[in-house]
């Protein structure tokens, strides 16, 4: 399921490079127009992603989700050469713990609105050395509010990851002002959804529950492994609707992407949630995820194929 990248250059400082539009390019000159729809409407498409030990985690479910969500906005895309590209910029960076980035629009256009006007699809990816959070945050929790923000589970738009990310920014700025971790958005109909960045899990007598993928979110690619660790392990789950004061009624919460991994919900709207400690049921999940994800990339560097 990952894709191996050789290590160059390791503790070497220089300028990150980055490929754009089929070249790799140092990162102060790569350019894009100025009338690139990505960049005047959002007009795109990002996944962001997770290289361990060389290795990016489950790199091609990613790849099958931007290539359906480009070709549902009829952005045309190559999957293998994009494949191709993430590979060499992870090595020609010499990274093995990365996060990586790729983003695609539909591309530069006419000045009058007009998908129809793009011919060539813009392509950038960038790798950077990641550096996750401490244990003691794991083990401490992250605070949650809710964010003021209310998702549209009738619209197309938050099941696809697009560069029209205002709402999750706004949200996350909701949080810090409020000195917590992240902010959860409600739906339309005034159920739990996700946060600015994450899926949200419940787990309510012994069943792990998260909202259902009609309810307006991203269905995430850690959200699908944690469904399927979780029937592996005999945890019965549910994807339901939930209404937000299910959550503090909760023995146990967490939040999940490919950055973070399960990152385990403490306090919500300064409530406690499980005594403010990671649950069981959350500690043995958090521990699968870290066997899966050393099954997966326990080969590490390899050479060019």
């Amino acid at each position: 399921p990952g894709v191996c990248s050789t290590g160059l250059g390791q503790g070497v400082r220089v300028e990150e490079t980055v490929y754009l539009n089929g070249i790799l390019v140092p990162k102060s000159t790569a350019k894009v127009s100025a009338m690139d729809y990505g960049f005047l409407y959002g007009y795109g498409l990002f996944e962001t992603m997770r290289a361990y030990n060389g290795t990016i985690f489950r790199f091609n479910s990613h790849l099958a989700r931007i290539a359906k969500s480009a070709d549902r906005l009829g952005i045309a895309i190559d999957a293998v050469a994009l494949k191709k590209a993430v590979v060499d910029t992870l090595k020609v960076n010499g990274l093995r713990d990365a996060r990586i980035r790729m983003t695609v629009s539909i591309g530069e256009g006419s000045p009058v609105p007009d998908p129809s006007s793009c011919i060539h699809p813009t392509i950038l990816i960038v790798a950077t050395e990641y550096t996750p959070y401490a244990n003691a945050t794991y083990q401490k929790g992250f605070r949650v509010i809710t964010s003021s923000i209310r998702l549209n589970s009738q619209s197309p738009v938050p099941a696809l990851k697009t560069t029209n990310y205002l709402g999750s920014l706004l949200a996350r700025q909701e949080a810090k002002a409020a000195g917590a971790d992240d902010a959860l958005f409600l739906n339309d109909k005034g159920q739990l959804a996700e946060s600015s960045t994450c899926n949200i899990f419940l787990i309510s007598k012994k069943t792990i529950k998260t909202p259902t993928s009609k309810s307006g979110i991203l269905p995430g690619i850690t959200r699908g492994i944690i469904l399927e660790l979780a029937l592996q392990m005999g945890i019965n789950t549910s994807e339901t609707d939930i209404q937000p004061e299910e959550l503090l009624e909760a023995d146990e919460a967490f939040l999940t992407n490919s950055l973070i991994g399960i990152m385990p919900v403490t306090d919500f709207n300064g409530e406690a949630i499980s005594d403010r400690q990671p649950g069981i049921t959350t500690r043995q999940l958090m521990e699968a995820y870290k066997n899966l994800i050393l099954t997966e990339t326990h080969h590490g560097l390899c050479p060019d194929e």
